[in-house]
């Protein structure tokens, strides 16, 4: 077990999932944080030797951050009626009341870098207008341009009353280091570390030098520091997820371009990665299965059968987190301890070996060495229950609105009703050049559980859950959502091809 574990006060989550992933960490800045963490490990992208440890050492930008999206003088300096010096001197004087002394003060470079201050103003409003979550309400330290090179990297910072700059876990909260790690534990992932180099890390590319002028100077962390904890090897979903990076990438489409699909393909992932681990925790061998509902005026029973499918999902998690702990009282070593000269004292040793809990013979101030090894296992799971309800719990229903599948439209009731966004990412990541629709339902079943119509929903009709005709209306819908999209080709009434846009040769 690595340190990273040791900085909860017990592991259950961790064991499961690994260290960490976070429901507030939304897929776009998984991404992010994934890219500071490669930016570091360019000499050697995504390739981890066995036994070695990731480390790297983010870039911190506080100028660049602070002039985007803590600088609302910078329009107003720009419609004055005065001299190109008179704006300047008026700008730095206004911006200077809220900026912090880290690095943000020394602006002396931008006046070489910008032939007037209206360039300059314009920069900024361009920049600015490729924010993530631009109209939100977080503190400005914690929003973040596009990703248009090196220099337009950093990590998620929190400033004290001093302004001392410290990394915030909220929302970079370790999953993007997972996500590094997954990658390069895939089959293809140094192929894939080396086109994310080329292909993302350009430092001559026209935007990421205008991020390098606005920013100037690097302004890195302190100190490198070591990734999260992974407990998997080997995974087959960390290889779709990378084969997945390599089909996006491989498509006839600009690298900033692709950057949506592929966010939105790893959230994917990585939700059918947190309930997979749930399952294969709790032995349920039968693959994770997400039944879609596209949206019709009229309700029917896909509806109903979708939101059963969510609740399901959603309770996974829990249900494994329960059974993680109880699974304690199969082992060998449980029974040994039972009939032993002291089996309270060898059960709470089992139970810190296993689950680094409690600390110091301490739970929130009552003693747990004169527990007997059931009370210990009930203590634990109410625990781990309650703190996995907080956060990583929260993640199928978060990451699944975040990436287009979960939805309440035109119900009370969570479901999954793919968006348009989701829909096209699907098309842009299976279909090299075309597939027949059969086909194309086949294998977003394969790769990710997603059930629409009746051949990959047989079991729901065998079940007496739902009519083969509904299935099949349901399948037809979706057709016809792909049509009005431009993404599918009907050839007759019982023929129809879905077509990838953006297909390498450009083939019809």
């Amino acid at each position: 077990m690595t340190t990273h574990i040791n900085e909860v006060s017990f592991a259950v989550d961790e064991h499961i999932w690994g260290h960490r992933l976070y429901d507030e960490q939304l897929p776009h800045l998984t991404v992010l944080e994934f890219l500071t963490v490669l930016q570091s490990n360019l000499a050697s992208p995504l390739n981890v030797p066995p036994g070695e440890k990731v480390v790297y050492q983010p870039q911190h930008q506080i100028r660049l951050r602070s002039l985007l999206f803590n600088n609302p003088y910078v329009e107003v300096v720009r419609s004055r009626l005065i001299s190109d010096e008179a704006k300047w001197d008026a700008w730095t004087d206004l911006f200077r009341v809220n900026a912090t002394e880290m690095g943000d003060l020394s602006l002396d470079h931008l006046k070489s870098a910008f032939l007037c201050f209206d360039d300059f103003a314009r920069a900024i409003e361009l920049l600015r207008s490729t924010a993530f979550e631009l109209q939100s309400n977080k503190r400005w330290s914690s929003k973040f341009v596009f990703p248009f090179g090196p220099d337009a990297l950093y990590e998620d910072l929190r400033f004290d009353s001093k302004d001392n700059a410290s990394n915030d876990r909220r929302f970079f909260a370790r999953s993007g280091e997972l996500l590094y790690l997954m990658l390069s534990r895939a089959t293809n992932g140094q192929e894939l570390g080396r086109q994310l180099v080329q292909r993302l890390f350009n430092p001559a590319t026209p935007l990421n030098m205008l991020v390098k002028a606005v920013q100037g100077e690097t302004q890195r962390a302190p100190r490198e520091r070591g990734v999260g904890y992974l407990p998997y090897l080997q995974n087959t979903r960390f290889d779709r997820l990378c084969d997945d990076w390599l089909a996006i990438l491989a498509r006839d489409i600009p690298v900033y371009d692709a950057l949506d699909h592929i966010i939105t393909i790893t959230g994917l992932n990585m939700l059918l990665y947190f309930l997979e681990c749930g399952k294969t925790t709790v032995s349920d061998v039968s693959p994770v299965e997400i039944l879609c509902e596209v949206i019709a005026r009229q309700r029917t029973r896909v509806r109903a059968l979708s939101c059963d499918s969510y609740q399901f999902n959603q309770s996974l998690s829990l249900r494994a987190i329960k059974s993680f702990i109880e699974h304690v009282r199969t082992t060998p070593g449980w029974a040994s301890a039972l009939n032993s000269d002291d089996p309270n004292g060898e059960c709470l040793r089992i139970i810190q070996e296993r689950f680094q809990w409690p600390q110091h013979g301490q739970d929130d101030d009552v003693d747990v060495n004169d527990m007997n090894g059931e009370d210990l296992i009930v203590r634990l799971t109410e625990k781990a229950e309650k703190r996995h309800e907080q956060h990583l719990g929260k993640i199928h229903n978060t990451w699944a609105r975040a990436v287009g599948l979960g939805s309440r439209r035109l119900s009370r009731r969570l479901r999954y009703a793919p968006n348009d966004r989701l829909l096209k990412a699907l098309v842009v990541t299976v279909v090299e050049q075309r597939m027949e629709f059969g086909e194309f339902l086949a294998e977003i079943h394969r790769r990710y559980g997603l059930v629409f119509g009746h051949a990959e929903g047989a079991h729901y009709i065998h079940e007496n859950l739902v009519d083969q005709e509904a299935l099949m209306d349901n399948a037809a819908y979706l057709e016809t959502r792909l049509y009005g999209l431009g993404l599918v080709r009907r050839l007759s009434d019982s023929c129809a091809f879905v077509e990838n846009p953006f297909s390498r040769t450009g083939e019809s």
